[in-house]
């Protein structure tokens, strides 16, 4: 018998807004109350649970975080107490999160433990993003009537901090489809691959994703495609950041919400919750890799999944080899290459990396994906009882990782993780090169990306180490279309060349470092 205080899922719900013309569209609220009420129903508790709940917590809204600025329309003071209110509940605590994709995860991990340590009874967890149509608005010109301040100061939990400092900013790093193809030109350059080869055993990871999306009623692109169409560069499939086209990022322009409901097993027994619902939180971890990307070990691992990976699969007594499903974040095959490889996953593994189709064809709903891999992952384990399901999230860089372990089967005994703190120490004092901001002489290129707009490539980027000192910089190439189009097809890891630094400009903002090959 689970201990009284044990914390459980006991629903889950999502919703998709697809074909939805601009005045029609519901907004990220009123999709997000929506979600919650059927994860309130999915509990078969309805309004009655919901006069329950004394927690609230929202996933921070992707326009809503302080990188993207505020928009003119569709803010929401406080966004716990707004839900509150649509699903009729009361809560005494309204928490509104930090950004990042990773949150989700998070939060079901703190919940688990404030449920567990008797600071929380009965939770309900929410997210939403409604990017499709505030951006389909801004383009038309129309101004939407979204937004509510229903008084009072929502309680604000995680850590506000940038993804980038100022080095990486300057250098365009900021942007996820540029950084996460230089991980993936690492991973080639570790596995021995040519860019021909690689790129299409990209087409062939990332079809099995579309194949998953093509089957879920809840999915933005519910399109299968071949290796080949993904990994092929066309007019409609461009490359957007090499080796990376159109079809390979994650989408985030999408109308989508989800949430979960969470309490104690002595809360689900007052409440006469069926135990056909409940799902055990078994083992659930959280860890961070060096801060910033130019400061990372290497560009093909991940010491912070690594470490998550062992914490929770130890936390729950179970090997990965016993995961009936997988949801590994997938926001770029990057992020899932490096996932499994730290999950100890072979790519050839016959499992499904993932429960919804991931985030370029599922979508990518900003910051609260991983609501709807678990809200989805509820469904499976319960449609097979006893069956294990596992979902890792991944915020900003490959930076911030949270993973959670899910059955039907009882967790028995005192459920109890360890600190975070303990492990996360360790992880933050693993030596890494030292960065030079300001590099000048002889070096090669440690990995990079070609970056291109509409119109095709527009700049090289470059990750490098001085053969001097070995320590690392970040540099951008000259700008010369030959010399792009070049970057696509040699192979440039461990190329040599020169770089020199940024120099200030007429307003004494420094621009880029700039390294040029010797190609």
């Amino acid at each position: 018998m689970p201990e009284a205080n044990t914390p459980i899922l006991v629903g889950g719900g999502q919703i998709t807004q697809r074909g939805v013309a601009v005045a029609d569209a519901l907004s990220p609220m009123a999709l997000m109350a929506e979600a919650a009420k059927r994860a309130l129903a999915d509990a078969k508790g309805g309004d009655a649970l919901a006069q329950q709940l004394d927690t609230v917590a929202v996933v921070r809204f992707t326009a809503d975080s302080p990188e993207a600025g505020r928009l003119s329309f569709g803010q929401y003071t406080n966004a716990p107490r707004t839900l509150a209110n649509a699903v009729g509940a009361r809560p005494d605590r309204e928490l509104y999160t930090a950004t990042g994709g990773n949150t989700p995860q998070w939060l079901v991990n703190r919940t688990a433990e404030e449920i567990a340590n008797g600071e929380a009874d009965c939770v309900l967890l929410a997210g939403s993003e409604g990017l499709h149509s505030i951006l389909s608005a801004l383009n038309q010109g129309q101004e939407l009537d979204w937004g509510d301040e229903p008084g009072g100061e929502p309680t604000h939990i995680g850590v506000e901090k940038p993804g980038v400092n100022e080095m990486e900013r300057r250098h365009a790093m900021f942007f996820p489809v540029n950084t996460y193809p230089m991980f993936e030109n690492a991973i080639r350059g570790q596995l021995g691959r040519t860019v021909k080869d690689h790129q299409l055993e990209l087409g062939k990871l990332f079809s099995k994703f579309t194949k998953v999306a093509s089957e879920n009623p809840h999915a933005w692109f519910p399109t299968y495609r071949s290796p080949e169409e993904i990994a092929t560069e066309t007019e409609v499939n461009r490359y957007v950041g090499f080796p990376y086209t159109k079809y390979l990022n994650s989408i985030i322009r999408v109308d989508q919400a989800a949430a979960v409901v969470m309490m104690s097993v002595e809360k689900a027994r007052e409440l006469g919750i069926p135990e056909d619902r409940w799902v055990y939180l078994h083992g659930c971890a959280d860890a961070n890799d060096l801060w910033y990307v130019t400061e990372r070990v290497n560009y093909h691992s991940s010491p912070a999944i690594r470490t998550m990976g062992q914490k929770a699969l130890g936390m729950a007594g179970m090997s990965i080899d016993e995961m009936d499903y997988l949801d590994l974040y997938s926001c770029f095959p990057s992020a899932v290459q490096i996932g499994a490889q730290e999950l100890g996953i072979s790519l050839d593994d016959p499992r499904d990396f993932t429960v919804t189709g991931g985030l370029p064809y599922f979508g990518g709903a900003g910051n609260n994906y991983v609501m709807h891999s678990i809200a989805t992952m509820l469904d499976k384990v319960r449609a097979k009882p006893g069956s294990k399901g596992l979902c890792t999230a991944n915020g900003w860089f490959v930076t911030k990782h949270s993973i959670g372990i899910y059955s039907t089967t009882p967790k028995e005994g005192l459920w109890e993780r360890e600190n975070p703190a303990t492990y996360q120490a360790e992880l933050d004092a693993m030596d890494h090169p030292v960065v030079d901001e300001m590099p000048n002489g002889d070096a090669k290129i440690e990995t990079y990306t070609v970056v291109h707009g509409r119109e095709g490539a527009q700049f090289g980027m470059v990750l490098g180490r001085m053969n001097d000192t070995g320590h690392r910089f970040v540099a951008h190439v000259p700008a010369d279309k030959a010399l792009l189009e070049t970057m696509k097809t040699q192979e440039m890891l461990g190329a040599s060349g020169n770089v020199k630094p940024a120099q200030a400009g007429a307003d004494g903002k420094l621009g880029t470092n700039t390294f040029t090959p010797a190609v």
